[in-house]
């Protein structure tokens, strides 16, 4: 079994489920400021990782990703699971009057993760990238619709990703949780399902230990039925919906 690859040193969600997979494997933490990863390297030595090795990862970088994963294939002695956990929910209100804020969500959260996903599509022989959809995507609302699409166009991509993948040694896995308290939500009021970030890697890692070919997972699974509530709101009551 190849290494770990976690795009996104920093998350809540990454972080766990690189936990829960890591040991006696080669972890590759790749995000900004590597510098400040020790505390994740040490939980993930403790949860049993062989070894920990830290790269700089700067997202808007996109000439930079091809480089970023064949580092991470050469520390790791190559990488079968990668787990792409960078993302920024941005401020929409700023988002709405600043045409640079719009595009920098934009850029990492879709145009970014899409750089990133075709990259490993095309480099890892096997194994399972993991990718990170949202309920938020489903139906985008007035009050996080810039958020919002980013998850929508994301998913769109996973989807068509995930079925030229079909059938081939290597799986795409969306998760499609709903609203997860951890440290990009704190001091918001959770939504109804709301989730964890450990709720969302025992989800994850379950489906890469005993699940089959491509996987869209909603989590919890009582979301598909939201899901569908969301889709007949008429609009005038859905534009009036928090975030």
């Amino acid at each position: 079994m190849n290494g770990i690859l976690l795009l996104g040193g920093h998350s809540d969600i990454g972080g766990e489920l690189a936990a829960r997979l890591c040991p006696g494997r080669v972890v590759v933490l790749a995000a900004r400021r590597p510098s400040s990863l020790d505390g994740v390297a040490a939980r993930l030595r403790a949860a049993g990782a062989s070894d920990v090795h830290t790269l700089d990862f700067e997202a808007t970088d996109l000439a930079g990703h091809r480089e970023v994963v064949r580092q991470a294939q050469q520390l790791a002695g190559g990488v079968s699971t990668a787990i792409l956990a960078f993302g920024i929910l941005g401020d929409q209100t700023r988002a709405e009057t600043d045409e640079t804020h719009a595009a920098e969500i934009a850029t990492i959260d879709y145009t970014a993760q899409v750089s990133m996903l075709t990259v490993l599509a095309d480099s890892m022989p096997h194994g399972e990238i993991v990718a990170f959809s949202s309920i938020a995507g489903w139906r985008a609302r007035r009050a996080n619709y810039v958020y919002g699409s980013t998850k929508a166009g994301l998913d769109a991509f996973c989807q068509g990703l995930a079925d030229r993948l079909h059938h081939s040694p290597l799986r795409l896995i969306t998760a499609r949780p709903g609203f997860v308290i951890g440290s990009m939500t704190a001091g918001m009021k959770p939504a109804p399902m709301s989730v964890t970030p450990a709720q969302v890697a025992d989800a994850v890692s379950r489906e890469i230990r005993t699940g089959r070919g491509s996987t869209t997972l909603w989590i919890p699974g009582r979301l598909r039925l939201l899901a569908w509530v969301m889709r007949i709101v008429p609009r005038p009551v859905w534009r009036r919906m928090p975030r």
